[in-house]
């Protein structure tokens, strides 16, 4: 991912490496591109464009709207990444939680009960 002197991340080669890019570094560039606005709105408001986003997501797949899911996942990802950004929040270190397995029940493939059964 290219910066410029300051750190941010430079629209140069932008579509090419956001497909490599970790979790921290697409929560680094929401930050970047966003985060005034953000801390200014708060984790309520925030909270609130965040289910909008889920409700647009939920629509467009009860209406196999093909053509909108991906984008109406990245709106979800990137609502999420404002979300943690606005509560210090570092998902990269949060998604470890999964790496051993189910929460739950420890297993790779998980073997809980009690959800969703």
């Amino acid at each position: 991912m290219e910066r410029d002197a300051a750190g941010r991340f430079t629209p140069c080669g932008f579509v090419a490496t956001v497909r490599r890019m970790q979790i921290r570094e697409f929560q680094k560039l929401i930050d970047e591109m966003y985060s005034e606005r953000d801390r200014q709105r708060g984790s309520a408001k925030t909270f609130v464009w965040f289910v909008e986003e889920v409700g647009e997501l939920a629509r467009a797949i009860a209406r196999k709207e093909t053509e909108n899911i991906a984008g109406e996942f990245a709106d979800v990802f990137a609502w999420l990444a404002t979300l943690a950004n606005v509560e210090g929040i570092d998902l990269q270190k949060a998604i470890v939680k999964f790496t051993g397995g189910c929460p739950g029940c420890g297993e790779m493939v998980c073997t809980c009960t009690s959800k969703m059964t």
